[in-house]
């Protein structure tokens, strides 16, 4: 198992079961509608990597690692990556405002009463999903991804 980062004293290691139930397991079903009024449903994907991020547009860390989502998803477009935003404890409108001012093209999904966040056991923004092209999540990170190279090592488990 690969160790990138640091947590306090410990080493963050990548795939490793014992950081969540849902890692080596099927994605939980996701399904709702985005903040564009499109219905979305994550079984689409399937085939592709995928990037599930749950934000809101009042958390600052989630603000400040929007555009490292942007760019990996740009940077990973050849081989497939697709980015899923979770809306988590927030408004629509305020989250629109972000998304546009960030101009994040991918699907936000709405989830006013927390009925996608509660199986994937989101405690709090950000939280971001790696699930690869099988629908199996590879890893998660809780809180918020630092810089480019630590989101690299985590998406290299999902753009195989």
């Amino acid at each position: 198992m690969r160790r990138i980062g640091r947590r306090g004293d410990h080493a963050r290691r990548i795939g490793d079961p014992d950081r969540s139930p849902l890692i080596g397991k099927p994605a939980p079903a996701l399904a709702g509608t985005t903040l564009d009024g499109a219905p979305f449903d994550l079984a689409s994907l399937r085939g592709s990597p995928v990037l599930v991020n749950f934000w809101a547009s009042w958390c600052g860390p989630c603000r400040d690692e929007f555009p490292l989502l942007a760019a990996a998803e740009k940077r990973h477009a050849a081989e497939g990556l697709k980015v899923v935003g979770i809306l988590f404890k927030d408004d629509a409108a305020p989250a629109r405002a972000f998304v546009a001012d960030e101009k994040a093209d991918w699907p936000t999904v709405a989830d006013p009463g927390r009925t996608i966040a509660q199986p994937w056991a989101v405690l709090a923004p950000p939280q971001t999903y790696f699930i690869d092209r099988d629908g199996i999540v590879r890893d998660l990170q809780i809180g918020q991804v630092r810089d480019a190279a630590e989101l690299d090592a985590i998406l290299a488990a999902i753009l195989k």
